[in-house]
């Protein structure tokens, strides 16, 4: 079965609240596209049907055309969950999967992708408390209905067993770490990369001091 990713993008003008301590809306609105242009990146080299963000976003439109990604409208202003909802529904009339992954996962590698893609039919990856659920592949689309919030990966599991599907449950620490709170972007940094993001909080450090 073809799995398409899914990526849903909410406005960045409305991007990062809780991190209005220490950055600007302006660096919260770079700090949005610079991590969903990481995700991007790992997702283009990744073997999948096709890419999906779902936004209304005019700038996150235009970096998805730039990675080659589709660009869906239905459900971008529902919320994270109406956003997969309605992509999942529409994945599901063409008979195809969907990996459904936050587009605040500036760490995440085509390798990681790839485990999920090989764990299905029903495959999720916890944030780091493991309340959250980073990233989820249903096959089809629609066979176990997804509900996003800070503590949806239990409930999540117990929809996948409800359908007859044991969850594979896969403990990746760069699908884990999304960047909410001070705390995250403080484990981000201790980490070595090459990312977007950690180039563009690097420069914001340095105009704080």
């Amino acid at each position: 079965m073809s799995v398409h990713a899914v990526v849903p993008v909410k406005a960045f003008a409305a991007a990062k609240q809780r991190l209005a301590e220490f950055l600007s809306p302006s660096q919260r609105q770079a700090l949005a596209l610079a991590m969903l242009e990481d995700v991007l990146a790992a997702l283009a080299a990744c073997d999948l049907a096709s890419v999906i963000v779902v936004t209304a976003d005019p700038a996150a439109a235009c970096l998805a055309g730039a990675f080659g990604a589709r660009v869906w409208r239905d459900g971008a202003e529902d919320g994270h969950t109406g956003a997969v909802a309605a992509a999942a529904a529409r994945l599901a009339r063409q008979g195809a999967g969907m990996l459904t992954v936050p587009a605040d996962i500036p760490l995440v590698r085509p390798e990681d992708i790839a485990a999920l893609l090989a764990a299905g039919p029903f495959a999720i990856a916890p944030s780091r408390d493991e309340r959250g659920s980073n990233a989820v592949l249903v096959t089809p689309a629609d066979r176990v209905p997804l509900r996003f919030g800070e503590d949806s990966f239990r409930p999540h599991l117990a929809a996948a067993r409800a359908r007859g599907l044991e969850p594979r449950i896969l403990h990746r620490p760069r699908l884990a770490l999304d960047l909410d709170r001070p705390a995250d972007v403080a484990a981000f940094l201790e980490i070595p990369s090459r990312t977007r993001t950690r180039a563009l909080l690097a420069k914001a450090c340095l105009e704080l001091n």
